[in-house]
């Protein structure tokens, strides 16, 4: 019997949608823009440094600015501090409206009602993202301590010291368990590199690079994580 576990951010629940109700209230000028084209430099430029935040070398607030500022440079848009911090504000203030993908409930069920192991590995500073898990319900499915936050630790995905970590804390052996991510470099690339299987959420059409490591599943927009699971479990 296999084992799955999950990230948050884009994978159990559509992160595009509190971004779009953020943009529309903040940047409806420049409606023009590419919507998801937007988001994904922001992903990028949020990743981009996101260590140096965790190492303390750059505020949060500062990493705010600078991912949605580089995302609109990229497209020939240039906003202010000001701007961007807004845009921040209302950005957390529709995160507190998050719920799971009908798909990702139907899957937690799934998981729970047939006795399976899973849990949770996301990046992110412990507080946010615990506040996060509790406004998804995530806790209605699995334990505190089933949930494992890079910002408790003193590593984060893709560091194989993450997943090494939630092995022990859920009694899960690699070569048994698949990771459940929308990030290609932190999710996949992670996974693979600490020898678990891999399902890629691949809701913003990205590309493996040349020579990159494969996924197991990939799935897009339309596709179901559920019949995913449902079909490994049931092989």
């Amino acid at each position: 019997m296999y084992n799955f576990v999950f990230d948050i951010d884009d994978t159990v629940y559509d992160q595009m949608i509190p971004f779009q109700k953020a943009f529309e209230k903040n940047f409806s000028q420049y409606h023009q823009l590419s919507l998801s084209e937007l988001y994904r430099h922001n992903r990028y430029y949020s990743d981009e440094v996101f260590d140096l935040t965790v190492k303390g070398e750059m505020s949060i607030e500062k990493m705010h600015i600078y991912r949605i500022s580089e995302a609109f440079r990229v497209m020939g848009i240039q906003i202010s501090d000001t701007e961007a911090l807004q845009f921040q504000q209302d950005y957390a203030a529709a995160q507190q409206e998050l719920e799971p993908t009908p798909d990702m409930r139907e899957a937690l069920d799934y998981c729970r009602d047939h006795g399976l192991k899973f849990g949770v590995i996301t990046n992110g500073p412990a507080q946010h993202q615990r506040k996060k898990v509790k406004q998804l319900g995530i806790y209605d499915w699995l334990d505190y301590d089933q949930v494992v936050i890079s910002g408790e630790l003193e590593f984060m995905k893709p560091d194989a010291r993450i997943f090494r970590h939630t092995e022990q804390l859920l009694g899960i052996q690699a070569e048994d368990t698949y990771y459940i991510g929308d990030s290609y470099a932190n999710d996949i690339v992670g996974a693979k590199g600490a020898g678990w299987h891999a399902i890629w959420i691949n809701r913003r059409e990205g590309q493996i690079p040349a020579n990159g490591v494969q996924p197991d599943f990939i799935l897009n927009n339309d596709d179901s994580i559920t019949a995913v699971i449902r079909k490994l479990c049931e092989s």
